[in-house]
């Protein structure tokens, strides 16, 4: 072989481990980029049981903002992916009802945050019947959830833990990705 056709040989060869390299460091940043995506930004959840109906479906797999409360607190209404305080290793989606400091109630029909009838345009109306007569004050750092469809949902009221910590809030629910695209709110 001459010295050119050797140099060619050569380059081949350093341009396919090139092009082998580029596609691993491709591949690789994608899972890097996938993880950090999964980890730091969203969370994302499916929905096991009608607790949260008609807000969100049995079934339906959501998103939920791990960054929305990096610089606030969350605030009443909002719907929450967080640890379960009774099995940290399960999560949960609730609304936020009670906030640090308040006293949470029921009274016919109507949930009471000190003493004054939440209004609750998210439940569709439907009137509950509490069977639980107890009366919850919120620690400073906690939250007290409650599911959209009460009379099904297992929530604060009937946890051996009734109160979330911030901490254990993993993300701001933000839309729903399957069966059908939309924003929850």
């Amino acid at each position: 072989m001459q010295k050119n056709e050797v140099e060619k040989t050569e380059t081949k060869k350093i341009n396919w481990v090139k092009e082998i390299l580029s596609w691993i460091l491709v591949i690789a940043g994608g899972f890097v980029l996938a993880w950090f995506v999964t980890r730091v930004i969203i969370v994302k959840a499916v929905v096991p049981t009608n607790s949260m109906e008609t807000t969100i479906m049995v079934g339906d797999k959501i998103i939920g903002n791990r960054l929305s409360y990096t610089f606030s607190n969350p605030k009443r209404g909002d719907i929450v992916i967080f640890e379960f305080p009774d099995d940290p290793t399960q999560d949960y989606v609730k609304r936020i009802i009670g906030l640090p400091g308040e006293t949470i109630s029921f009274d016919d029909g109507k949930v009471l945050v000190d003493g004054k009838a939440l209004e609750e345009n998210y439940t569709n109306g439907q009137r509950t019947e509490y069977h639980n007569e107890q009366t919850y004050v919120v620690p400073e750092g906690s939250y007290f959830m409650l599911g959209d469809n009460r009379e099904v949902s297992a929530d604060s009221r009937y946890w051996d833990n009734p109160f979330v910590k911030k901490s254990a809030i993993k993300g701001k629910v933000w839309l729903r990705y399957s069966p059908s695209w939309g924003k929850i709110k």
